[in-house]
């Protein structure tokens, strides 16, 4: 399938989302997605945050970081969301002799007119599942920069757009580290959420035998990608007072002067910790976001950011119980309005 360069003499104006977010809109939006996490949690039997974390990405169009063991059905889980989603899936086995083109795409020559015409790779989907990320070079693992700042990719100096929505759900196994690179801060930035995908309780894990036994369930299509891309419109234009900026702003600074962190959160994961609370207010059917959204989203947005002084590098804990301070500390102020 060809697709279209990218003009880049044209240039397109932002699209400001101003309008306000009627009541029947949001409880419309709570339901559905409601459902989508029913037909996910049929097929993935697990921490049920889990899911509302990655429908947190896709409602912030962020992208998600399944950190597991394996076997703990990390792949089944981005199967079955992107099944309930009604969008269009590929996966890429990250591997170290993987290379940028395997990713994007190249041109290749036509040998019945002698002309080059480009053959897409799996990077033109909706939800793309790279799996074990760090098993790749940084080089091959770049390739994925671009796509999921700008939603596009370059391939031979030409500019493509990507479909819309575009979600990038990657996987790695925080234990298993041999013959492994480790992803680049840029990249890592490029994450909204990291997410921990661990063992099912004893309950969980008989429930799934059962669920499991014959044959695997199949969840039931719920949206279609233009409805996935209307859901992110109502997230956008969700209601967020300056004080609540303002505790967003502090939990971040907080990180830049903490004695274990030599780099703490970007202004990248400020704005993306306002995107995340914004898509928790419409989990929850709200119209407005509440300091408990931010509080919610702090873990999966920030800690994950962190680049911790050289004595604390390593410990998968320093960086949560960092953030935990931070919550603990910086308080809430509710703006005084003017008389």
């Amino acid at each position: 399938m060809y697709h279209q360069p990218v003009d880049d003499t044209v240039t397109k104006e932002p699209q400001l989302l101003t309008q306000a977010i009627a009541i029947t809109e949001i409880e419309s939006a709570r339901e559905r997605l409601a459902e989508v996490r029913r037909q996910v949690s049929t097929v993935y039997i697990g921490d049920p945050s889990v899911i509302d974390s990655m429908l947190v990405a896709l409602l912030a169009q962020g992208h998600a970081l399944l950190e597991g063991v394996p076997g703990v059905a990390k792949t089944t889980l981005v199967k079955a969301m992107a099944g309930a989603l009604g969008c269009s899936m590929r996966r890429i086995q990250f591997t170290p002799d993987l290379l940028p083109a395997d990713i994007t795409g190249t041109y290749v020559l036509n040998p019945k007119d002698g002309n080059f015409s480009l053959r897409s790779g799996p990077i033109f989907t909706n939800v793309l599942l790279a799996d074990e990320i760090n098993r790749a070079p940084a080089k091959t693992q770049s390739a994925l920069l671009e796509a999921m700042q700008e939603r596009q990719v370059t391939i031979e100096g030409n500019r493509f757009e990507l479909p819309n929505p575009f979600f990038v759900m990657a996987t790695q196994n925080p234990i298993d580290l041999d013959g492994t690179y480790p992803l680049p801060e840029a990249q890592i930035d490029r994450f909204l959420v990291r997410i921990g995908v661990g063992y099912p309780t004893p309950e969980q894990e008989l429930q799934m035998l059962k669920q499991h036994n014959v044959a695997s369930p199949e969840p039931q299509t719920i949206l279609n990608a233009p409805e996935v891309t209307s859901l992110q419109s109502v997230t956008a234009r969700v209601h967020v007072e300056e004080d609540v900026c303002d505790y967003a702003v502090r939990l971040v600074g907080f990180t830049r002067h903490h004695a274990k962190v030599s780099l703490g959160a970007s202004p990248r994961a400020t704005l993306s910790l306002l995107r995340a609370a914004k898509a928790s207010a419409v989990l929850h059917g709200r119209p407005y976001t509440t300091p408990d959204d931010i509080r919610a989203a702090a873990p999966s947005v920030l800690a994950h950011r962190l680049i911790l002084a050289p004595e604390f590098d390593g410990d998968p804990d320093t960086a949560s119980s960092i953030i935990n301070e931070a919550l603990s500390h910086v308080s809430y102020r509710r703006a005084v309005q003017p008389a």
